[in-house]
């Protein structure tokens, strides 16, 4: 039995009914996806500060492929809902799994670049393709 009213729950489901339809996709994505990322334990992205170590969570937005010193470097942005990192896998050119839209979680020592974070050479987790 829960303490609340039942008037009062029927209320909070009816404002979140109504929040969802009034949220725009990119407001229910991010949401869904700082969910996720608590769920899982990981760091939002937001919260990474320079030199520290992190696991972090969040969809693929980009893959491009860039030199860097002339060496091929394969970089992704990550997006928690909260804000976005770069991932990058030097001397790689593809790696399978890595594509736009695919989730994963990554843990290394946050860089900062220019204002951006940058995570260089992560262990990574593909996450499955699905909802879990």
């Amino acid at each position: 039995m829960s303490a609340v009213p039942r008037s009062e729950k029927s209320v909070g489901r009816f404002r979140r009914m109504l929040d969802r339809l009034s949220s725009s996709q990119e407001d229910l994505e991010s949401e869904e996806l700082r969910e996720d990322a608590e769920t899982a334990g990981c760091t939002k992205i937001c919260d990474c500060h320079d030199r520290q170590v992190v696991t972090v969570t969040g969809t693929l937005r980009t893959v491009t492929l860039r030199p860097r010193a002339g060496v091929p470097a394969l970089e992704a942005e990550l997006f928690d809902g909260s804000a976005a990192l770069d991932v990058v896998w030097l001397g790689r050119r593809s790696i399978v799994g890595i594509e736009p839209g695919r989730r994963l979680i990554a843990s290394g020592r946050i860089s900062m670049s220019r204002g951006r974070r940058v995570l260089f050479n992560p262990k990574y987790e593909l996450r499955p393709l699905g909802r879990e």
